[in-house]
């Protein structure tokens, strides 16, 4: 058992949406994934329920047994359609198509390159899959060809997110595609943080490079911009196969809910319907980031609705999100082992359906909290250490 154990999360009453209600209190929700506002969208709610009352509550068993009914494949066809793939796959989380998708691609005897700072499920599914892993240091296309010189001539595939999950920057997809089509290995890149948020109608960062079809395989969310649960992966048709004969976290999952892929059907319709809702989001994350900068915070890093404010220490982040709690902010505060040792951090995470004003008044909050925990926005250091 570890020495110490994570604070309780707040329970959160009511629906997800920019505020909400804890302890009997409103907040402004400033750490959900909800991107754009739909898990508790009219239409999306009225797509989970109609499906539950259709299709019963669950899918009764895995992929290859008898959970692939009718809404998944719908949802499967729908999901490639728009994101012009010839070939789509669900899972059940992200977590599981992250292990399922490395798990079938890559195995003993090949070698896997994953960035660093990649989020937890990337890293098990590379270590997973039984294949050499090399962790290649974060954003660094140079230290990517340095491993790949180093493996030359072994098979292997290249891991990445494309929006980083507790940085809020955008991998070198550009740098990293023309590594592996140089040196003869796969890509795989993990949009659960730029579906909805980024590219053309929200296609997110593989888009936005251009790369659509450059791009092996591209793991999507179902639950941070579409607001509901699950993910998916996409890419040729011949890949998609292998991956869904070969990724055990499918074959021997209970395949999705049915009013779970419901609500993810209904979320890419009205994706497709208001793509100014990406333009919305990304505003409302450069407003943001104005603000923290006014109260002198360096949010520079990032270049996408996720803004992370390093504190340093653990302690520090947990006690700057209690005051900003009690400020009427709900954040998310970080610590090792997610993020390297001594970055701490508040991780931000802004929604299209935020106002400016109430990003604003945030950014204040948190600049109160600062200074009322002994941390010096911009000066990277605890007041009390400066002095």
């Amino acid at each position: 058992m570890p020495a110490t154990l994570a604070p309780e999360p707040p329970i959160v009453s009511g629906p997800q949406g920019p505020r909400v209600v804890i302890e009997g209190r409103p907040v402004l929700m400033l750490c959900s994934s909800n991107y754009l506002g739909f898990a508790d969208h009219p239409r999306v709610r009225q797509a989970a329920a109609e499906a539950a009352l259709r299709w019963g509550a669950g899918a009764g068993g895995a992929r290859p047994v008898s959970g692939h009914m009718t809404p998944h494949a719908a949802l499967e066809g729908e999901l490639a359609a728009f994101h012009d793939a010839a070939g789509c796959v669900l899972f059940g989380s992200g977590h599981e198509a992250a292990l399922g998708v490395v798990g079938a691609l890559a195995g003993p005897g090949e070698v896997v390159f994953c960035d660093a700072a990649g989020p937890a499920a990337s890293h098990d599914g590379c270590r997973l899959s039984g294949a050499d892993v090399f962790l290649y240091a974060h954003g660094d296309a140079d230290h990517l060809e340095w491993g790949l010189r180093r493996f030359s001539g072994r098979p292997g595939l290249i891991m990445t997110d494309g929006v980083f999950a507790l940085d809020g920057d955008v991998a070198p997809l550009s740098e990293i595609v023309a590594l592996a089509q140089a040196y003869g290995v796969r890509t795989v890149v993990d949009e659960a943080h730029g579906t909805g948020a980024l590219g053309a109608g929200g296609r997110g960062a593989v888009a936005e490079a251009g790369l659509l079809g450059e791009v092996d395989v591209v793991i999507g969310s179902l639950g941070t911009a579409l607001g509901a649960y699950g993910a998916f992966a996409f890419g040729a048709a011949e890949v998609v196969r292998a991956i869904a004969g070969r990724a055990r976290s499918l074959r021997a999952a209970t395949a999705l809910p049915p009013p779970a892929v419901a609500a993810a059907g209904a979320a890419l319709g009205l994706l497709v319907e208001q793509p100014r809702r990406v333009e919305k989001l990304q505003a409302n994350a450069d407003a943001l980031q104005r603000a923290l900068a006014r109260e002198g915070f360096e949010v520079a890093g990032s270049t996408t609705q996720v803004v992370p404010l390093v504190v340093g220490e653990a302690s520090l982040a947990d006690r700057m999100a209690a005051l900003a709690l009690e400020g009427g902010v709900l954040v998310q505060a970080v610590a090792p082992a997610d993020v390297p040792e001594g970055t701490a951090r508040l991780r931000l995470a802004v929604m299209a359906s935020h106002t400016k004003p109430e990003l604003r008044e945030a950014a204040q909050v948190l600049g109160r909290a600062a200074l009322r925990a002994g941390f010096r926005p911009g000066a990277g250091v605890p007041l009390a250490a400066a002095a």
